[in-house]
């Protein structure tokens, strides 16, 4: 047809000419918009290929079907084929248990044979800086989704003030001018002054159009990319020059059969105004410096950093339900099959982003922020705690895991925690409160290492879809292995195991055949001196005057 419409004349051909220019220019400028197509082409590519190839084997046995009645039979075919691709496929979610298995035959895991301590302690949980973040804001500003990152040496909250998607002018005319960074291990977490860092991004995750982080990064991936790389969350941390930049983590597809994502590195985009100049490159060849997983280590400030999607590091807790084999996880077997548990009334899922100490253990595992996941049996009924899962936060080849399980160690799991908290304090009215973000809590208490969950308690309103936020929090601790509550002072962290040995302590010694020293191995001892020996000392040293007549009279 097209050959055809050339060959009318010169017009015809500008025309065709000038309609092919058009479309490609679309196609270069436009290529942020159909990239989600291209990633869909690259996720299911194995099962759209079966399809074609079905429907072209199919449509030409119908055409060549000499009869309406074979023709319809051909179409019912059809029909039933592509029903039972979906029943199979997405209802029972067989692709994503194939998916998930190509995860687990990829996966660097190492077990290991011992907690890791936890340290920087973060109090408030993630909806309750949300709160606490828009509670200092303006109308016409919002917030983007708080990351917990390292800032020079300690943990913080960082987000960007940056204007609110139901304002479009000031999505397309403004730009970010301003980042929270709050201290995690506060439990009062300060919107003002020092932590309002002034600084000036052209692009945002609530801009609009070529000025949109997403947008921003898809222009700048290359052709192939375009089908293999997706952005995910965005970061905001200090460079290794302690300078602000955006950090945007990448999602990476790979494999043919079955693709699965993995960490795929991430793209810097660097502060400041837009201008005519920058505007050009954003809709030509995006924003942003590709750094690949392989370069990482060559940037300080991004190793031991949180980066890593939390789409891909869920998958990879989830493919140790294959650890007992391909089969294990089906109905019929399930011996070690896991779940990564969601409780219903917390809306900040799992993982909880941890600071865990390896220092001493026999393993290559930094210290710094990882994934932490605590997975239980699949069972609703069941809550025990099967897995502790590690998986590094900067987006290092590894997973570590722990088995409590195998141990035979018969550990409650995060389900079984809001009823312990719960019953602990019958006096609270649990409707509007409500224990949320079950995280680890690793010390080495009374001889050993003794695994907590943190949690806090924060205030809901019936009408409220979010977390209202508490000023002073308040804070559970529970043993997974005693199932005891120990609720602690948010205010003075350096006193929680004297808390946890104060009710715990004698439990432990009486269960575990513990000594005085196992329980309080820097106690002091004092020689008990007689009291009329002090006094007689401190008499004639002149501290303590001679009593006279008037003295023993009184």
């Amino acid at each position: 047809m097209i050959k055809a419409y050339w060959q009318k004349g010169r017009k015809q051909q500008r025309i065709l000419i000038i309609s092919g220019a058009i479309l490609v220019l679309l196609l270069f400028f436009l290529r942020d918009d159909y990239q989600p197509a291209l990633l869909f082409l690259r996720k299911y590519i194995f099962v759209i290929l079966i399809l074609l190839l079905f429907l072209v084997f199919t449509l030409s046995k119908f055409r060549n079907a000499p009869t309406a009645g074979r023709r319809i039979l051909i179409l019912l075919g059809i029909a039933a084929f592509f029903a039972t691709i979906w029943f199979f496929g997405w209802k029972l979610e067989l692709y994503q248990y194939m998916q998930t298995y190509n995860v687990y035959k990829n996966l660097n895991r190492t077990e290991i044979h011992e907690l890791p301590l936890t340290r920087n302690e973060r109090i408030q949980p993630y909806n309750n800086i949300v709160t606490m973040a828009y509670e200092s804001i303006g109308e016409t500003q919002e917030v983007s989704p708080p990351q917990l990152v390292r800032i020079d040496s300690s943990n913080q909250w960082t987000m960007a003030v940056q204007p609110a998607k139901e304002y479009m002018w000031q999505r397309m005319n403004d730009n970010t001018e301003e980042l929270f960074t709050v201290e995690s291990t506060s439990p009062f977490p300060r919107f003002s002054d020092g932590n309002r860092i002034p600084i000036t991004f052209a692009i945002g995750e609530s801009l609009a159009f070529s000025r949109n982080t997403y947008n921003a990064v898809v222009q700048r991936f290359n052709f192939f990319q375009l089908f293999t790389l997706e952005p995910s969350e965005v970061f905001y941390m200090k460079n290794d020059e302690g300078k602000w930049v955006q950090v945007v983590s990448l999602i990476k597809w790979k494999g043919f059969f079955f693709p699965y994502p993995s960490y795929g590195g991430v793209m810097i985009i660097e502060p400041g105004a837009h201008d005519v100049g920058d505007y050009f490159e954003r809709i030509t060849i995006g924003k942003g410096t590709y750094i690949p997983p392989s370069e990482i280590k060559n940037h300080p400030f991004l190793t031991r950093q949180n980066m890593l999607a939390e789409e891909v590091s869920r998958l990879q807790a989830q493919s140790l339900q294959f650890l007992g084999g391909f089969t294990d996880p089906l109905p019929w077997n399930m011996e070690t099959a896991v779940k990564i548990p969601d409780l219903k009334d917390d809306e900040n899922r799992q993982p909880f982003v941890t600071d865990f100490d390896f220092t001493g253990m026999n393993t290559e595992a930094y210290s710094g922020l990882y994934h932490w996941f605590g997975l239980e049996p699949i069972g609703e009924e069941r809550t025990s705690l099967s897995f502790s899962v590690f998986i590094p936060a900067d987006g290092s080849d590894a997973l570590y895991y722990y088995n409590h399980a195998a141990k035979k160690q018969g550990m409650a799991g995060v389900s079984a925690m809001p009823l312990k908290v719960v019953e602990s304090r019958k006096e609270y009215d649990w409707s509007v409160n409500k224990p949320v973000e079950f995280r680890p809590f690793v010390k080495h208490i009374a001889g050993r290492k003794r695994l907590f969950v943190l949690c806090t308690v924060a205030a809901k309103r019936d009408d409220s879809k979010k977390f209202d936020g508490a000023a002073t929090p308040d804070l559970a601790l529970v043993d997974v292995e005693y199932r005891d509550v120990i609720w602690v002072d948010a205010k003075h962290p350096s006193k929680w195991e004297s808390t946890i040995l104060e009710q715990l302590g004698e439990t432990w010694k009486a269960s575990e055949n513990l000594s005085e020293e196992d329980l309080y191995p820097n106690k002091i001892e004092f020689d008990v001196v007689p009291l009329t020996e002090i006094d007689s000392v401190m008499i004639d040293s002149g501290f303590i005057p001679k009593p006279t007549i008037k003295d023993s009279l009184n």
